[in-house]
């Protein structure tokens, strides 16, 4: 049997916790038997909920935590002041070994902060990205900065194009992973400051295979298979996917429902429709890790549902097996002292 894999979750973070984030724990001991689930939170909502199902009673722990950090509140701020928070004490638990990863829907800005604070970067990591999964025709790619790191170096850059290669060869297997910059054209000339002073790094750097800049809209032509930028650009880009795939499905929806030729032709594409879809849903790819820490800190989206809940979880299993924090020690050169 494989290495059980303990994740801390953060059950009170999100707008449909706890309701969802104990659906998910749930369903993910249910699906993985090498999983533990730390759940975080207040002790009526954890025992209200968990009340509902059935499970591995062994598997599924809880620990009690008797404040919320609210999604408006100041993140350093909440951070020093909440201590018994659901964000704070599952971020310990990480951070004293007592589990591998910390996954949690809630306030980005806490987590983004905890994660520096009180899990800690790998020695010598200058900052530390959030590295999504998004929809291609060609599979997943990787964007890194989504959210982290709103201003960035050249120096920062590359190294989030290190992390990132080593993400995807590790996690999707995908060798010698094909790395891009964020760009308003594909001249090397073009770009702002930014980009202009990263792309000689990137084109010069013998650890990664660079292939230059790539446009928002080739992104999801699966041009490349890691795209690295400031998390500005990189939140915008990753925002108007899902914006646009929520209305094109809207749209489609009530086109097919509009009449009754569209009910039928609906009915007949309704198989293939489906295989596309699952395709291009978000919440398959789970939630997207902090990389460059000491630990595994994972965000998952504040809408999440149980689906992507369970799929942020399971997710640390093969960021543990593979050693992804080792290997980023090792592609960096940073090995802690």
């Amino acid at each position: 049997m494989s290495e059980m894999v303990k994740v801390a979750l953060d059950a009170m973070g999100g707008d449909n916790a706890p309701v969802e984030t104990v659906k998910g724990a749930v369903d993910a001991v249910n699906l993985k038997d090498n999983i533990i689930v730390y759940l975080v939170g207040t002790e009526e909502a954890l025992n209200t909920e968990l009340a509902k199902y059935s499970y591995p009673k062994d598997r599924i722990k809880t620990v009690i935590a008797s404040e919320v950090i609210e999604t408006g509140e100041p993140p350093v701020m909440a951070i020093r002041k909440k201590k018994d928070s659901s964000i704070v004490v599952g971020m310990k638990l990480v951070h004293d070994g007592e589990c591998d990863a910390f996954v949690s829907a809630g306030s980005s800005g806490a987590i983004l902060v905890g994660g520096q604070v009180l899990v800690g970067r790998i020695k010598g990591v200058d900052r530390t990205p959030l590295a999504a999964f998004f929809p291609t025709v060609k599979g997943p790619s990787l964007l890194l900065d989504c959210g982290a790191n709103v201003d960035a170096r050249p120096d920062h850059l590359l190294q989030f194009a290190k992390m990132g290669s080593v993400y995807m060869e590790n996690i999707l297997g995908i060798k010698n992973p094909r790395v891009a910059i964020l760009n308003i054209g594909a001249e090397e000339e073009k770009g702002n400051m930014l980009v202009k002073e990263t792309y000689p790094q990137l084109k010069n750097c013998p650890d990664i295979n660079f292939i230059g800049s790539i446009e928002a809209r080739d992104m999801n032509q699966g041009a490349s298979d890691v795209v690295v930028c400031e998390a500005f650009a990189g939140n915008i880009a990753l925002k108007m996917m899902e914006g646009v795939g929520i209305t094109m499905m809207q749209q489609i929806k009530a086109g097919i429902m509009s009449s009754l030729r569209g009910k039928i032709g609906g009915l007949l594409i309704k198989p293939a429709l489906k295989g596309v879809l699952k395709q291009f849903d978000v919440s398959e790819y789970g939630g997207a890790p902090l990389l460059g820490l000491k630990g595994l800190v994972v965000k998952t989206h504040g809408s999440s549902k149980h689906k992507e809940i369970t799929n942020s979880i399971v997710q640390c299993i093969s960021f543990k097996e593979n050693n992804i924090n080792e290997k980023i020690q090792d592609m960096l050169c940073l090995k802690d002292a």
